[in-house]
């Protein structure tokens, strides 16, 4: 059974710095690049960031590039999202994913 269970998501102040950590089981995880996805209130789900099976390689939305960092460490099977320099305009529910599958989200706020 796959699982990907995310945590990590707050409240937080403009300018402030969240880790989000995806914990995955139940798949090869080495196989799959693992992507973050966030959707905001009223908006369409869009993609954050990207990380190739290897780690060797990553994509960012444009938005964020420079702000957030996505790794993985594969002997634990976590991909991480670090962001920094959070903005309001960032929040949303961010969600793990591997191929087909989704986890079921965690709420990042950042509010004054």
């Amino acid at each position: 059974q796959v699982q990907l269970v995310e945590s990590g998501g707050g409240l937080v102040q403009p300018g402030e710095s969240l880790r989000l950590s995806c914990a995955a089981s139940g798949f090869t995880f080495t196989w799959y690049a693992m992507s973050w996805y966030r959707q905001a209130p009223g908006k369409e789900r869009e993609l954050v960031a990207t990380i190739t099976p290897a780690g060797d390689s990553r994509n960012y939305l444009y938005s964020v590039k420079g702000r957030f960092t996505i790794s993985r460490d594969n002997a634990k099977n976590t991909v991480y999202l670090q962001m920094n320099s959070l903005k309001p305009e960032d929040t949303a529910v961010y969600y793990c994913n591997a191929a087909k599958w989704w986890g079921t989200g965690t709420l990042v706020t950042v509010s004054s």
